[in-house]
């Protein structure tokens, strides 16, 4: 274990000197910065408001006020008057030990099989330095897919300040059923890994829940289906995994610890299942029957789409693959519709590590848009309404007195153009600024 340690340290250090970039140190408890916003939108309200002063005193905002406002001797001053300054952005769904799974890098199972476990420390901390870069200070991270409780590690690495990044919310190893996960499809003598922790029945679930939250678990992530394909009718089905009674099971153990249950659920048997046994969150609900949209309403829980993975590289159109690809495209948007009209929860998700992360991860929003939210609505996704989802309710995601020091910039109009989301120019985290391509 030491060993192991001294091994992602080295390789961690490497890693800032290659970039160029070290660690940013805390903000000084007393420090005064002012921020001159040209148009700001705080998060949580229905407009823009022009010309505003962000008074923040260490890693909290203070207040905010209008450009007219004095401003005290010594302060220091951040011109950002000719951008658009919002909250730091929250992808509530992640996966910083993936890679990708491009099939001609050996998909998925190259994850596991080809990168060692202080290759894959390495790669997680680039990929939480590329989502501060892109402006997403707050990552819930559901589960490690075989890297154990890294999460864990790279989150206290970042809150002490070792390595920049978001703010994380880890879901450690996440959990699923026999016949329920990756690795699948070598001979049967072998013991492959997972890339979760294997359950079976009630007593398991909860002690395996009972492990990963006494490891630090934030959340428990729980995967309610595996593999989907079209049936001999044209729909969509999935192969459920885990019973009502397991997931009771996990969610009355994580709620009795104070902590959330995301549930990965496709459509069906499953689906049902997720909402039966009482999940906090619905990850990816690609097909959401009206019935099944009127108990999470009335259940309160949350849905989070991660829309545009569906869209990337679809298998060909006559192979069985292709045509699931399609149909999941299909019903997934009309879900995502049906759950806006509806007024259920929705948090902002990209599902980044399933795909590479040179990928930009706003490309999220104008899907979001295209199937009926609002560009406000969209942005409050990744904003103040993922932070309800945290229960991090007016500590992150707004710009407003006592929330911490989360902001950033881009020098389009993002209500008019989402794209410019994926061009954000300053980023500030805890009142320490990591990026400034615009400010003097």
């Amino acid at each position: 274990m030491r060993k192991s340690l001294i091994v992602f340290s080295i390789l961690v250090l490497a890693a800032f000197r290659v970039m160029g970039q070290t660690a940013p140190a805390g903000a000084p408890a007393n420090a005064l910065t002012v921020i001159r916003a040209g148009a700001l939108f705080d998060g949580s309200s229905d407009t823009v408001r022009k010309n505003q002063l962000i008074f923040i005193r260490g890693e909290r905002i203070e207040k905010v006020a209008e450009a007219s406002s004095a401003i005290p001797a010594g302060a220091n001053v951040i011109d950002l008057s000719a951008a658009t300054v919002l909250p730091g952005m929250i992808d509530a769904h992640t996966h910083i030990f993936l890679w990708g799974e491009d099939p001609a890098k050996g998909g998925y199972d190259a994850n596991i099989l080809k990168a060692g476990v202080a290759l894959r420390a390495a790669r997680a901390t680039v990929a939480c330095r590329r989502a501060l870069e892109q402006g997403f200070t707050t990552l819930r991270d559901v589960e490690t897919e075989g890297a154990g409780y890294g999460d864990v590690g790279i989150k206290q690495a970042i809150a002490e300040g070792t390595i920049p990044g978001p703010r994380l919310f880890v879901s450690t190893r996440g959990i699923s059923s026999t016949g329920g996960y990756n690795l699948e499809g070598y001979a049967p003598e072998l013991q492959m890994p997972k890339g979760v922790q294997i359950v079976d029945g009630p007593v398991e679930a909860r002690k395996a829940a009972r492990e990963q939250l006494d490891h630090g678990a934030d959340w428990i992530k729980v995967y309610m289906t595996h593999r989907s394909w079209v049936d001999k009718q044209g729909n969509l089905a999935s192969q459920p995994t885990l019973t009502v009674d397991e997931l009771k099971a996990i969610v009355d153990e994580a709620h009795g610890w104070g902590k959330k249950v995301a549930c990965h659920a496709y459509n069906g048997v499953g689906l049902q299942r997720a909402l039966d046994g009482g999940c906090d969150s619905i990850e990816h609900g690609l097909e959401i029957t009206d019935a099944q949209i009127a108990q999470m309403a009335k259940q309160g829980t949350w849905y989070c789409p991660t829309l545009a993975p569906y869209y990337h590289d679809w298998a060909p159109e006559n192979t069985p693959e292709g045509k699931r690809d399609r149909k999941r495209t299909e019903v997934h948007g009309v879900s995502v519709q049906k759950a806006v009209k509806a007024g259920i929860k929705i948090a902002y998700g990209t599902d980044i590590g399933g795909i590479e992360w040179t990928e930009p991860m706003a490309q999220e929003f104008p899907y979001l848009v295209q199937f009926g939210l609002t560009p406000i609505e969209a942005i409050r996704a990744a904003t103040s309404r993922a932070a309800d989802l945290l229960d991090e309710k007016g500590e992150i995601g707004v710009v407003a007195p006592g929330a911490y020091a989360d902001i950033i910039a881009v020098t389009g109009d993002p209500f008019k153009n989402m794209k410019e989301l994926e061009k954000v120019r300053f980023v500030m985290k805890g009142g320490n600024v990591f990026k400034n391509e615009i400010a003097k």
